[in-house]
């Protein structure tokens, strides 16, 4: 689209926002973060001080109507999602949208087609997905290297304490185990088979009215299986991620974040080989993919038909397990 630097605006002072997109943007000089805008006013005119942004818009709507913002960064509860990206991209602006994504697979295609409408890219912001280390997992996976697929499991726990102003503990507002952490899962499961399963099985573990612990199973093309499980009340914090073949297997540990640890081992025949890891951190290969797409290199690898059939599928893990 453009060689000229890009120019973000923030929606909401999230406690994600700064190592999502401030300071990997700070820390280039084709990106900028013009301005943000939080509910709280005060809140924005706080995090702009404490994280040098220049300009505070007074709401939601004037920072989506500022000239010098060209994409707009959704940090917000994910049940405001749908209507604050569908708003910014009618008002001419691209959109990269915090995950989960939306509510429900209405709310995405909603999201979808105002992208669609406006001729203006959407992005999930599925950061895990643009590091090295999953690049070459799915490289790796499909080359055929462990033989034929046979089976693949996905982790993601987190302790995450209850508190009645946590979002990811308020059902309305998109919280729950699988929104918030098994989305992760799913998407690293669907990215390695390249496919798209049926779901088999899924069960929830009720707390405080959302899904505090989700399992389900998958089943792919050509017989293969998939389990994933993800949990807010775990003893402690787990990211695995594991492609069984015919010939091997491939171990990752934290897929989610390998910035901040990782180990990836490539089982062939009982021969274990360490794969390097790229120090790069998920956010700032996710930003950098933005900027390509932005500047018309490349097509966006997340939002899209990818979104559309991940909320799917979410949907119905969520009606399998009676939730």
């Amino acid at each position: 689209m453009t060689s000229s630097p890009l120019h973000i605006g923030v929606l909401g002072a999230a406690k994600i926002a700064p190592w999502a997109l401030v300071k990997p943007a700070q820390a280039r000089s084709d990106v900028t973060v013009t301005a943000v805008a939080a509910r709280d006013p005060n809140r924005a005119r706080a995090f702009a001080a404490e994280h040098g942004i220049a300009n505070v818009a007074e709401s939601y709507e004037a920072l989506i109507q500022r000239d010098d913002v060209d994409l707009v960064y959704v940090a917000l509860p994910p049940g405001s999602h749908a209507e604050w990206t569908i708003k910014a991209l009618d008002a001419g602006k691209a959109v990269l949208c915090e995950k989960p994504f939306a509510m429900n697979l209405a709310e995405v295609q909603a999201m979808v087609d105002a992208s669609v409408r406006n001729g203006l890219p959407l992005f999930e912001a599925l950061h895990y997905r643009h590091h090295p280390v999953m690049l070459n997992a799915i490289d790796l996976v499909q080359s055929g290297v462990l033989g034929t697929l046979q089976s693949l499991e996905a982790v993601f726990d987190v302790p995450i304490a209850y508190s009645e102003t946590e979002l990811r503990w308020q059902k309305a507002l998109g919280g729950g185990s699988l929104m918030d952490l098994g989305t992760y899962c799913l998407h690293a499961v669907r990215m390695l088979a390249q496919s798209e399963p049926t779901v088999l099985a899924a069960s929830a573990q009720m707390q405080h009215g959302v899904d505090a612990a989700f399992d389900a199973t998958l089943a792919f093309a050509e017989g293969v299986t998939a389990k994933i499980s993800s949990s807010m009340v775990p003893d402690r914090m787990s990211s695995q991620l594991t492609a069984v073949g015919s010939l091997g297997r491939l171990d990752i540990t934290n897929f989610i974040a390998p910035q901040m640890g990782c180990r990836s081992a490539l089982n062939l025949g009982g021969k274990v080989e360490e794969l390097p890891i790229d120090p790069v951190a998920t956010f700032e290969a996710q930003l950098e993919h933005v900027v390509q797409v932005m500047r018309g290199q490349c097509q966006p690898i997340v939002g899209g038909k990818d979104s559309l059939a991940h909320m799917g599928l979410i949907d119905e893990i969520y009606r399998m397990a009676g939730d």
